[in-house]
């Protein structure tokens, strides 16, 4: 029986973890490093004393950090978690299955597992998934060295995958459904005077085409004259859904945007139950790393709090 078990190693879960362990917690943390959304940026720019950084290698900072305090850490999938009332203390008790048919208990739990990527539901985007068609720029850039791609979306996460993929490639079209992009003014001059990057506005890719690969997509409005654009490479950057799935199925409250409702102690609804992150409705819906690393260490801190009271 461990006081807490957390879920998620990115920097809402690994802060959460640092703190814990200085509190003297008896914890775990189930999750990768690799799931986080950090671990696949390419550049960071906005935490603070680092000018520039790679994600995967802050995230790895993190990890170190939380490991060098003995911390266990499970790279499992958790597929279930139930809650049990004690018979005799009738305090709630939090059972974490995982693939590996491994069971956790504890006397609370943080969830900080992030979001997934939202797809666009189009035609021959999941049959092409992994034949030119991608989530990351960051894991598969590196593959389309020379090649034309696509990045869809607006938002700073779209923009500097576009960016990245500059790097790689010989051209990108950086295609968006709206008529501006959606990203900090210092990453849109970067992108505007980049040469090897053409912005779409105001369109939408409506079908990936191709035989065994990628070879084209089918736009919704004309682009020079045709609907068809040729590429070899789509990467698809429409935002993401927290991953509430799981903590739902406790009882835990979400608003309109499937955000965990927290109150500024990082308590949901059901006691013992914490969130952390961009999982949640918290620090004003900024979803930075910062501010991640920040909710863990306040969940983590109201926790220790929670456990000497009960």
């Amino acid at each position: 029986m461990y006081d807490l078990i957390i879920l998620g190693a990115g920097p809402a879960g690994l802060s959460a973890s640092i703190y814990a362990s200085r509190y003297k917690i008896n914890h775990i943390i189930i999750g990768s490093i690799f799931d986080s959304s950090t671990s696949k940026a390419h550049l960071l720019e906005n935490w603070p004393g680092e000018k520039s950084i790679k994600g995967i290698d802050l995230v790895n900072n993190f990890y170190n950090h939380a490991k060098s305090f003995g911390t266990d850490i499970f790279q499992e999938n958790v597929i279930e978690i139930k809650k049990e009332v004690n018979s005799d203390s009738k305090k709630n008790i939090f059972i974490v299955k995982t693939n590996l048919d491994k069971s956790y208990q504890a006397k609370s739990v943080l969830t900080a597992l992030g979001t997934k990527h939202r797809k666009l539901n189009i035609p021959g985007e999941e049959e092409f998934l992994g034949k030119g068609v991608s989530y990351c720029a960051v894991c598969d850039g590196p593959f389309f060295k020379d090649k034309i791609v696509a990045v869809v979306g607006g938002s700073n996460s779209a923009v500097m995958a576009a960016t990245m993929l500059s790097e790689h490639t010989n051209k990108v079209y950086l295609i968006y459904r709206g008529e501006s992009l959606r990203c900090e003014p210092i990453v849109l001059d970067r992108v505007e005077k980049n040469t090897k990057i053409e912005i779409i506005y105001n369109t939408n890719i409506i079908n990936v085409l191709g035989e065994n690969k990628v070879q084209s997509v089918e736009l919704d409005n004309e682009h020079e004259g045709d609907k068809k654009l040729k590429i070899e490479g789509l990467f698809i950057e429409a935002g993401s859904t927290p991953s509430v799935s799981l903590v739902r199925e406790l009882g835990v409250v979400v608003d309109n945007k499937s955000c965990i409702l927290i109150d500024q102690s990082g308590s949901t609804n059901v006691k013992g139950v914490y969130a952390a992150g961009d999982i949640t409705n918290g620090s004003n819906g900024l979803r930075q790393i910062v501010t991640a690393a920040s909710e863990g260490a306040i969940a983590a801190t109201s926790i220790y709090g929670y456990l000497k009271e009960e």
